[in-house]
């Protein structure tokens, strides 16, 4: 596995950093995609986040193979990437993720669901205060903590900080359907509990659905 920091060259103006985009999230997809889109039919074998510094796109990536740049516009600082931890090591982390949850109807049909927007509804329904930070945090780490003994890892929710909640909607050139979801951001502090599951499940595999889209790569540093 490699993990890279992928970002324009300094000589790269910001004018054409946005060009890349146009301001359109499905461009960032599609321009994160180009790296690895050897072929047409290849698969999904990275994880990436997506930050702007400096107002230019850079991208944190983890994947099964080097990233490639065919334009000449891009920094490629990749490394080998596999981690060396024992059980009951803390790791500082951030982590941003799509936050649903998989429910069953009456009729066993399966729907997800928004974590945040559902809370939020039912306090409607109930006539009671919405806070949204409080939402935020409450069914954030509490939809994190789910999943972590899946994953080789354990989180205590005062240790654990979510925020950052948006709504995106994502547009393709042509004009089909909109794609929307929704995105969380995490900070805090973790413990290992399984090692191997948590290298090869968590920081390889990713957190959550919307992987395609920048979301479920856990990026950690040793405390």
């Amino acid at each position: 596995m490699f993990f890279s920091k992928i970002r324009l060259r300094g000589d790269i103006s910001s004018r054409d950093a946005f060009n890349l985009t146009k301001g359109n999230g499905y461009n960032v997809h599609r321009l994160v995609w180009g790296f690895f889109a050897d072929t047409p039919e290849r698969r999904r074998d990275f994880l990436y986040r997506h930050e702007m510094i400096d107002d230019g796109p850079t991208f944190y990536v983890v994947s099964e193979r080097q990233p490639i740049d065919t334009t000449g516009m891009w920094e490629l600082l990749a490394k080998e990437y596999h981690p060396k931890l024992i059980a009951g090591q803390p790791l500082s982390f951030t982590l941003r993720v799509n936050p649903i949850c998989a429910k069953r109807d009456a009729t066993e049909r399966q729907h997800r669901h928004d974590v945040v927007m559902e809370e939020k509804g039912k306090l409607k329904n109930q006539g009671k205060r919405i806070n949204e930070a409080e939402i935020v945090q409450e069914c954030g780490v509490q939809w994190l903590r789910t999943r972590c003994a899946g994953l080789g890892f354990n989180v205590n929710a005062s240790g654990v900080r979510a925020d950052g909640y948006r709504q995106h909607k994502l547009i393709k050139h042509n004009g089909n359907q909109a794609i929307t979801f929704s995105t969380l951001d995490f900070n805090g502090i973790l413990t290992v509990t399984n090692p191997d599951t948590f290298v090869a499940e968590c920081l390889y595999k990713g957190i959550g659905p919307a992987k395609g889209f920048g979301c479920g790569l856990m990026l950690v540093r040793r405390v």
